[in-house]
């Protein structure tokens, strides 16, 4: 049984940071000793932010996270100090019952210039790629393969990380250029091993993990584990009963709102449609319902 909503967040303004900075999701308070990371129920599309939210969707990607950066601790450490509004500054302690569920109190990290995408199944931009025959991030795939294919390996198919507009698809050359082979080469493998481990886990619980990015950071020139992990924002899931190849099923992600909005005469530039009520409630429920899959939880 899925609970009922809460309060939709769009955004927040808390007291007593040195700075503060908002993105598509999250809006990202600096502290003397800390970050603190909002996820706010802001849902975003083709880039833009559009104008209704989606219930519960700050917390299902807060706990999500909280529940992977716990369980992969001994692959590499992260960024997470607590999810307790307990544990935050003094000065935020007020606003507990909105910051509750949704905050990460995170350590502050240098943020390595890189998404590290990681594919197990070829779909999305890979397999446009593909159908063109081209490579994909220098991966020369084998022919014949169908969309939504299994690979026989995952890949790693490093992009920019873009403030604005689409994140390109980058070459180990290029990714280099951007980090250091050091850093390339302990990113990949790294990704790799936490794909893997994510992946076995969702198909014990009757999903597949397409694919997924990560963002790494330093911190005393230690690599550790950046931003979100294995959520639905940044990652492709679907239900293992209704995967076969030659066709991409259903997601439990965002994928439904896109395939609505492509339905409009909408030209894909802000200010976004407002969404009615059938869509905001059936992207709460995919977004709830994997979290109830993955970690046994409801937000």
């Amino acid at each position: 049984m899925v609970s009922g909503p809460t309060k939709v967040i769009m955004s927040t303004d808390l007291p007593g940071a040195i700075s503060r900075r908002q993105g598509k999701v999250r809006d990202i308070y600096e502290y003397s000793d800390g970050l603190l990371m909002v996820a706010s129920d802001r849902v975003s599309a083709f880039d833009v932010v559009m104008p209704t939210g989606i219930p519960d969707k700050g917390k299902v990607l807060t706990q999500v996270s909280a529940f992977w950066f716990d369980r992969t601790e001994d692959i590499i450490p992260n960024h997470l100090i607590s999810t307790d509004p307990s544990d935050f500054p003094e000065e935020v302690q007020p606003h507990a019952d909105v910051l509750e569920g949704r905050t990460m109190w995170c350590r502050r990290a240098e943020v390595i210039p890189v998404e590290c995408v990681v594919r197990g199944y070829l779909a999305g931009a890979a397999w446009r790629a593909y159908e063109r025959g081209e490579p994909y991030c220098g991966h020369e795939l084998p022919d014949g393969l169908r969309e939504a294919e299994r690979l026989d390996e995952p890949i790693f198919t490093p992009t920019t990380k873009a403030e604005e507009g689409h994140d390109v698809p980058l070459t180990r050359e290029a990714c280099v250029e951007l980090c250091s082979e050091q850093h390339f080469a302990q990113m990949e493998s790294t990704a790799i091993e936490l794909y893997r481990f994510a992946a076995d886990h969702a198909e014990a619980n009757g999903l597949l993990l397409a694919d997924t990015k990560f963002e790494f950071g330093l911190i005393d020139d230690e690599i550790v584990l950046v931003d979100e992990i294995l959520t639905p924002d940044s990652s492709r899931y679907w239900d293992a009963t209704q995967w076969a190849p030659g066709h991409q099923p259903e997601g439990f992600d965002k994928q439904y709102l896109r395939d609505w909005l492509d339905g409009l005469d909408w030209d894909k530039t802000p200010p976004g449609p407002e969404l009615p009520g059938h869509v905001v409630a059936r992207t709460r429920e995919l977004y709830v319902e994997l979290m109830r899959r993955l970690t046994g939880r409801e937000p």
